[in-house]
């Protein structure tokens, strides 16, 4: 069982490596359109994560409370927004959307701001991963099949924030290593807040669906606030759109294809 811990902890950070590691193929920062896809796919993808491998495991992980079975799952979603709130108002970052209208000269300060904003989304998406292997390891009420779904997903689109991170790092004049450790370093995080919440989980184990919830209201306050702007902003463009709607699909088939 160690094993599936350690695994399901480190896909994600591997997603972030493999992003952070486009700064040595890649000459320019990605295009506008390009880095608004990404965070609608990531939108997406952690949209649907919030919902089936998170919210509906808290709710049949309830049921015993009958008619209140919704509530673990929509006080630890409140208490996870409220959290994020917290974070956000506490530690200083800056948007993608400010970057863009900055551009290329854009000073090394504001773009070490970045990576504090996207080591910031990281942080509920490592509390997802270590929540569901909670439910994995105390009830057995989620399988390893929807944990490793669960983690392949956010892999899957920490690899853009990866190389949003780096790029942008290389062109405002970071060496490749080092806007490659910065990237890596952003995503160091995930494992870190997975293992932390998996403790916590496990010594109060029926706070379980409270922990679950709490980690969809994180996400979700991640979204909302952060991601979906990012998308908006700038011309307008259906693609964001249509990568969010990919993103969601995939998440969505993947945990119940797997789980």
């Amino acid at each position: 069982m160690n094993e599936i811990i350690l695994i399901a902890s480190l896909i994600p950070l591997a997603g972030t490596l493999i992003g952070s590691a486009s700064v040595f193929f890649l000459k320019n920062e990605l295009p506008s359109a390009a880095q608004r896809s990404m965070s609608g796919f990531a939108a997406g993808v952690m949209s649907a994560a919030s919902v089936w491998s998170l919210l509906i495991p808290a709710m049949e992980q309830s049921e015993n409370l009958g008619g209140l079975s919704w509530l673990p799952a929509a006080g630890g979603f409140w208490i996870g927004v409220l959290f994020l709130l917290l974070m956000d108002r506490v530690i200083p970052h800056i948007h993608p959307e400010t970057m863009e209208q900055e551009g290329p000269k854009t000073s090394l300060k504001k773009r070490t701001m970045l990576m504090l904003a996207v080591t910031l989304h990281n942080v509920p998406e490592g509390m997802a991963v270590g929540a569901t292997l909670a439910g994995l390891l105390s009830t057995h009420s989620i399988s390893q099949a929807s944990v490793l779904a669960l983690a392949i997903g956010i892999a899957i689109q920490n690899a853009p924030e990866g190389a949003i991170i780096s790029l942008p790092l290389h062109a405002g004049g970071a060496s490749k290593g080092k806007a490659f450790l910065f990237g890596a370093l952003s995503g160091a995080v995930e494992p870190i807040a997975t293992w932390i919440t998996l403790l916590f989980s496990a010594v109060v184990a029926p706070a379980l669906p409270w922990f679950l919830g709490f980690a969809a209201g994180a996400m979700m306050y991640v979204v909302i606030e952060e991601l979906i702007p990012e998308m908006a902003s700038g011309s307008h463009s259906n693609l964001p759109a249509l990568a969010f709607s990919a993103g969601f699909t995939l998440m969505m088939i993947l945990d119940v294809a797997l789980g």
